[in-house]
């Protein structure tokens, strides 16, 4: 029986927002990164554009927002491919040589005079509210709100990209993982008061997390959103998967009684009911089968609509 196949982020895709001519050299420039961050540069920039309908910005700013998340890790170009492609945890060395990614995108970017208007992502996508981001370790009055919108989409599709997502089920565990990212720590005091700054500002820094609360309570509603869509594009596969069974249960009805009687003319009569039900791909032989593997598809697929209802509650009730 073949499978459905759901694509986390084709609802989103961004050839929907006809974006303009203009903007295609800035696109392009994407294909000179490798595969897996070419990949990761569109998936934030499609989160960021729904991000931003979603937060009632304007088209001028949702596509310049959007190229600017395009762009956001056009600086991996220059990270040697053995600490970027690392399949494991990076030594302290290497991460040092991996946060440099930010300065150099937005040095690629401010060389090029049709990629300076969005240098901001390059730039500033790593920076942290409460000031522990990279690379300059700036704080929320310093940081772009465009930037944060990215911040929030970059965090969101590492973490996705990372589990390998095929279905939103778990995915509220990432949620909660922005969550806990958006919120103050107990410590940031004293590491503030390691920067000798003043109590004021310490008592703002106290109250932030690295990431933008609100912006994450709208990726709650476009994930919600998306959510729903998964479920209305299963609950399509699995209504013809419900009548595919409806249609070879009959085939098997006609088998039954075809097997139960001795008269030839029988079953001559319930044979050629048999064939009426089958495709033409199918014969009396095989259609069994095709038959346990479409229920066995759909008792898996319900089972999964299931499970993303309850991915679906979950998230309602997740509160920044």
């Amino acid at each position: 029986m073949k499978n459905e196949t759901f694509d986390f982020y084709d609802k989103t895709n961004l050839k929907s927002y006809n974006l303009d001519e203009r903007m295609r050299y800035q696109l392009n420039m994407l294909d000179t990164l490798d595969v897996f961050t070419r990949k990761h540069c569109e998936n934030v920039a499609s989160i960021t554009c729904r991000l931003c309908e979603y937060l009632h910005c304007n088209k001028g700013f949702t596509e310049y927002c959007t190229i600017c998340a395009y762009l956001h890790d056009l600086g991996k170009l220059y990270i040697p491919s053995s600490i970027l492609q690392k399949p494991g945890k990076l030594t302290d060395e290497e991460y040092e040589i991996m946060k440099t990614h930010t300065t150099l995108g937005y040095e690629m970017c401010m060389k090029d005079l049709k990629l300076r208007p969005y240098a901001v992502g390059a730039w500033y996508h790593h920076e942290a509210l409460n000031g522990t981001g990279y690379p300059r370790g700036l704080t929320k009055k310093d940081i772009p709100y465009e930037a944060q919108i990215i911040a929030v989409a970059d965090e969101f599709d590492a973490i996705v990209s990372k589990r390998q997502y095929k279905t939103h089920i778990g995915i509220s565990d990432t949620l909660k993982i922005l969550i806990e990212n958006s919120q103050p720590k107990k410590d940031q005091m004293r590491k503030d008061l390691d920067k000798s700054l003043a109590l004021s500002e310490m008592k703002e820094l106290a109250k932030m997390g690295k990431i933008n609360p609100a912006i994450v309570r709208v990726l709650f509603k476009v994930v919600a959103d998306d959510i729903a869509y998964e479920i209305s594009f299963r609950q399509s596969y699995v209504d013809d998967l419900k009548a595919e069974i409806e249609r070879l249960s009959k085939v098997e009805q006609y088998e039954k009684k075809m097997n139960k009687t001795s008269n030839l003319n029988k079953k001559n009569y319930f044979l050629e009911g048999m064939k009426m039900y089958l495709n033409s791909n199918e014969t009396v032989d095989n259609y069994r089968q095709l038959y346990e593997e479409t229920k066995e598809a759909y008792t898996n697929r319900k089972a999964e609509i299931d499970n993303l209802y309850n991915e679906l509650k979950i998230i309602k009730k997740l509160r920044v």
